[in-house]
C-alpha cells in the first residue's frame, strides 16, 4: 500500500518534475541511429551554434531536429521567460519508436521483410 493520501502522492510527484524547457517529436520517420548522428553533433552546444550546425548538415534528420530545436527555444522564451541568447542544449536523445513492417517480393517466390523504423526525439534546454 502506498504511503500517504492520493493528493499528497501527486503533490510529491509534481514537486520532482523537471522545469527545464523541452520539446519532443514523437513518431519521427527516421531510425534512432540516424537521428543520433545529428544529435551527437549538437549535444552540449549553445543554441545559435546548434542551429548553424543543423542548417548545413546534409542528413534528413537534421531538418526534423532543427524544427524541434526552434520549438524548444520558443517554449523556453514563452513559457519559462528565458533569454534565448543564454540557452544551451542540456540533453538530447532519441528513443526507439514502433516499426512498420513491409514485405518486399524477391526472386523465386520469396518475401523479404523491410522494417521502417520510427523514433521519439527529445531536446531539453537549460540556461547558462
Amino acid at each position: 500500500m502506498a504511503k500517504g493520501h492520493r493528493s499528497q502522492i501527486k503533490r510529491e510527484r509534481n514537486a520532482n518534475k523537471d522545469t527545464r524547457p523541452s520539446a519532443k517529436l514523437s513518431y519521427a520517420r527516421v531510425s534512432v541511429t540516424k537521428a543520433c548522428f545529428v544529435l551527437d553533433a549538437i549535444r552540449g552546444k549553445d543554441v545559435q551554434t546548434a542551429l548553424a550546425i543543423l542548417a548545413y548538415n546534409p542528413r534528413y534528420a537534421s531538418s526534423l531536429i532543427e524544427k524541434l530545436l526552434k520549438s524548444a527555444i520558443a517554449n523556453a522564451e514563452n513559457n519559462n521567460g528565458m533569454n534565448p541568447d543564454n540557452l544551451y542544449i542540456a540533453e538530447c536523445y532519441a528513443n526507439k519508436g514502433p516499426t512498420m513492417k513491409r514485405i518486399k517480393p524477391r526472386a523465386q517466390g520469396r518475401a523479404y521483410r523491410i522494417e521502417k523504423r520510427m523514433s521519439h526525439i527529445t531536446i531539453v534546454l537549460d540556461e547558462r
